[in-house]
């Protein structure tokens, strides 16, 4: 085992915590979905979450294998993985909440969840450029990290202060949409890069997730 891949099991343990908590939640929502409304924001707000995390996850291992380990890289990895840990365990209720309404919780949880996300991907963008600030061709895709991160902050802060479901909704739904269709470009490029081109046409460079964008 490579000295990032120790660190990465550690940082990925953590972070697949996020995923089962927020999987555990909704299970227990569909469970009980006679008795408790899930309606359609609770939801939307959990897909949002898992592919953010799925994206950071894929942010981490393309910008962090060349370093070497070190037991400050260990507390960083902590650190922002437990801010994901607890903005994803906001998402669904506890069974003592006794909630009667997802969209109840939702409203009462969605600034601090979408504030911690937002804390946890500024957390990620600093030790990527603290990571790869010495690069030779650092100054070629870290304004793109600074850029993408920027436009990050502002639509999750508008929804983390919107009262407005329908805004809610368009800023989730969008920022969906982005990742869905990083990661199904990803697929095709990375098959392409495998199996080769299947038209004369040359296939033009992917990225791997939002926060990969300039950096690949």
């Amino acid at each position: 085992m490579s000295p990032f891949e120790f660190f990465f099991s550690f940082y990925g343990l953590i972070l697949g915590l996020s995923v089962a908590v927020m999987a555990t939640g909704a299970a227990r929502a569909f469970k009980h979905r006679k008795a408790v409304r899930v309606g359609w924001l609770t939801p939307l707000l959990a897909i949002f979450a898992a592919l953010d995390i799925a994206t950071f996850w894929d942010s981490a291992w393309n910008n962090f294998q060349h370093l070497s380990y070190s037991y400050g890289l260990l507390v960083a990895g902590l650190v922002i993985a437990t801010v994901y840990f607890t903005a994803t365990s906001l998402i669904f209720p506890e069974p003592e909440d006794e909630a009667s309404s997802l969209d109840d919780h939702f409203w009462a949880n969605k600034r601090a969840v979408l504030l911690l996300l937002i804390g946890a991907n500024l957390l990620g963008t600093g030790a990527t450029f603290l990571a790869n600030g010495g690069h030779a061709n650092s100054q070629q895709y870290l304004p793109g990290y600074g850029i993408m991160a920027g436009l990050y902050v502002v639509l999750n802060s508008l929804a983390a202060f919107s009262r407005r479901g329908w805004v809610v909704t368009v800023l989730l739904a969008l920022q969906i949409s982005l990742y869905l269709v990083l990661a199904a470009m990803s697929a095709l490029h990375s098959n392409v890069a495998n199996n080769g081109p299947v038209t004369a046409a040359a296939a033009p460079e992917v990225p791997v997730g939002r926060r990969s964008t300039a950096g690949q």
